[in-house]
């Protein structure tokens, strides 16, 4: 018979060595059949191991650095010129950092900066993982000049930098510390992912540029108690249908097959919540 099955590669450390096994042996582990132990065996599995190929590296050019003396220090050494992890931080015009991103320091290029001045534009080989992205440059402009004060600007951004709002949310105001009571309006015009489910959550409770949350386990937090809007409190959450059916496809199985929508709404009247759908 054809199988379909997802799989995944696990390495023994084997003193401080990383390697496999010389006869390694597949297990098939298949819950719904057996949960002590794997429902069946084989000695090959062909394609598992196959090279997948590398992501293209894409240099990062960081335009307008004023340079300190330990990057001085690093750019008097030769070409190519490697050191250390960095932190780049993203500060608004006012000097608030955004946001921070760890860069590896692989230099290939510094020069005096388009900008003048003695700043220079500095190019970065590879700089990692922890790379902002492009959708990152229409929201930093609008967060550059402070959190922001109307609600619903995240949602002329698709997934990506409805993504990237989330993020720079971290960094806003958290609110008023353990209050209780009243009734709250949520927008939920805009809400067709669970990014801005969080978005309009985070804006309904704390204002625009808040946070209440960047997940569901998060926003447990938040309605456990800290430094936030805590239970017992109303949401009256307009357009709810919206949300209904953008997230009917989200499905979350851990929580017994549930919608995104439906975990939301349950988390927060577990919570003490009176969620009231219009």
């Amino acid at each position: 018979m054809d199988i379909v099955v997802g799989t995944g590669v696990r390495e023994d450390d084997l003193c401080g060595s990383k390697q496999l096994p010389a006869s390694p042996r597949f297990d098939l582990w298949l819950p719904s059949l057996s949960e002590s132990g794997p429902s069946g065996s084989c000695r090959s599995v062909a394609g598992l191991l196959t090279p997948r190929p590398r992501r293209p590296s894409e240099p990062v050019h960081l335009i307008g650095c004023e340079p300190a003396e330990p990057l001085l220090a690093l750019l008097r050494r030769p070409l190519p010129r490697t050191g250390d992890s960095i932190a780049l931080w993203r500060l608004d015009r006012h000097g608030r950092t955004m946001t921070r991103h760890r860069l590896d320091l692989h230099i290939v290029e510094a020069r005096p900066s388009v900008l003048g001045g003695s700043l220079i534009d500095v190019t970065l080989s590879d700089p990692g993982d922890d790379r902002p992205t492009l959708a990152a440059r229409p929201v930093w402009e609008i967060w550059s000049d402070g959190v922001p004060a109307r609600r619903n600007q995240w949602a002329q951004f698709d997934a990506k930098g409805q993504s990237e709002w989330l993020d720079l949310t971290r960094t806003g105001s958290c609110g008023p510390h353990g209050l209780s009571g009243g009734t709250y309006d949520l927008d939920g015009r805009h809400i067709t992912g669970r990014t801005g489910m969080l978005l309009a959550l985070g804006e309904a409770l704390l204002g625009p540029g808040a946070n209440y949350g960047t997940c569901l386990d998060s926003v447990a937090d938040c309605l456990g108690g800290g430094p936030s809007v805590v239970p017992p409190f109303t949401l009256v959450w307009h357009h709810a249908d919206i949300a209904r059916h953008a997230l009917a496809g989200h499905i979350l199985y851990h929580l017994g097959g549930l919608s995104y929508f439906e975990a939301t709404v349950n988390l927060l009247r577990k919570y003490g919540v009176t969620v009231v759908l219009r």
